[in-house]
């Protein structure tokens, strides 16, 4: 497996995230040990780089990724996150990045985590009632103390990254970036690489559904938050299997699958990005990991840069008033 350097943290240019396992998809939390081959195996193929969150669960994906690590936690970066639970008394639901709840926080991911120190410590989603100069200036201090070693953002907009990184050095930007959410490269892309900003795409394979395996929503359990999701609903599903066919034309050009592709795409867009798939499952992981090994042509870069837009927006109302856009 490749490396890159998200500032100067080197990780794996394929990552592995692991939200799925506990919570949100169709199947979470439902075999372990599963779950746990899976992250053993992305070890074994090469992959350095894994991301939880507290907030996964609550708390159980953390304390599940605490035991897989067990044994190999020199060899692995871990990321997590916080801010979307409160330990400060703010009311539930309340985002909360203030510098007393971040104390509690980081102490409860490093004991469920089962290490000393937090590699890459994000804030899940901007605090509108925190500036973010407190919030990046608590973190400084749990960097100077050695419970984490790297900062990192989430879904922050371009001022809010300037502010921070004023402050401190931010490490990198996990925000959702694939073939089919195309946002980041409007202004946040060329920003992050202006001040060496690494950038983490989440959900590379557009929450599964460039994979071309997810053909209804009858596929998925009544609890999977996908059903939800505006891509996913009514006509807005139907002609996004449009979008998927054409990534599979060009799969089947290149004697690969839609996944490999997909993140091929990704890796293709700079050698400062790290995108995390995430899988619960041996088979996919070892399909993802091996989108390291792809090179796609020019000719198949361009048609995939020019694919049919996606019908939907990529958030719910909800989920959309938490970005920074």
């Amino acid at each position: 497996m490749k490396h890159i350097k998200l500032g100067d943290l080197e990780v794996s240019r394929i990552g592995l995230g692991t939200m799925g396992m506990n919570a949100f998809y169709t199947g979470h939390s439902q075999d372990e040990a599963e779950s746990i081959r899976t992250i053993h195996r992305a070890f074994d193929l090469g992959v350095t780089f894994i991301d939880t969150a507290e907030v996964y669960g609550p708390f159980t994906n953390e304390e599940l990724v605490g035991r897989a690590v067990k044994g190999r936690r020199d060899k692995v970066v871990v990321a997590t996150k916080f801010g979307f639970l409160s330990h400060s008394g703010r009311a539930a639901g309340s985002l909360d990045s203030s510098p007393a709840s971040i104390r509690t926080a980081v102490e409860g991911s490093l004991k469920r985590l089962g290490t000393d120190y937090i590699d890459l410590y994000y804030q899940h989603r901007v605090d509108p009632d925190t500036p973010i100069e407190e919030t990046v200036g608590a973190l400084a201090e749990l960097v100077a103390e050695g419970r984490i070693r790297h900062i990192g953002l989430s879904e922050a907009g371009v001022g809010t990254i300037r502010r921070a990184h004023a402050v401190h050095p931010v490490t990198a930007l996990q925000s959702e970036y694939s073939l089919w959410t195309r946002d980041p490269e409007a202004e946040v892309l060329s920003v992050l690489r202006e001040l060496g900003i690494g950038f983490v795409p989440y959900s590379p394979l557009g929450h599964g559904f460039l994979t071309g395996q997810i053909r209804s929503t009858d596929d998925l359990a009544d609890d999977d938050w996908r059903k939800t999701n505006p891509r996913f609903m009514g006509e807005n599903f139907q002609r996004n299997l449009r979008v998927a066919d054409e990534v599979k034309a060009v799969a089947d050009e290149v004697g690969a699958t839609p996944a490999q592709v997909a993140l091929a795409w990704l890796l293709a867009q700079g050698d400062d990005i790290a995108p995390i798939p995430g899988t619960k499952r041996v088979q996919r992981v070892e399909e993802n990991t091996a989108a390291d090994s792809i090179e796609l042509s020019a000719e198949h870069i361009a048609k995939l840069d020019n694919l049919t837009p996606a019908a939907g927006d990529s958030h719910n109302e909800a989920g959309k008033r938490l970005l920074e856009r």
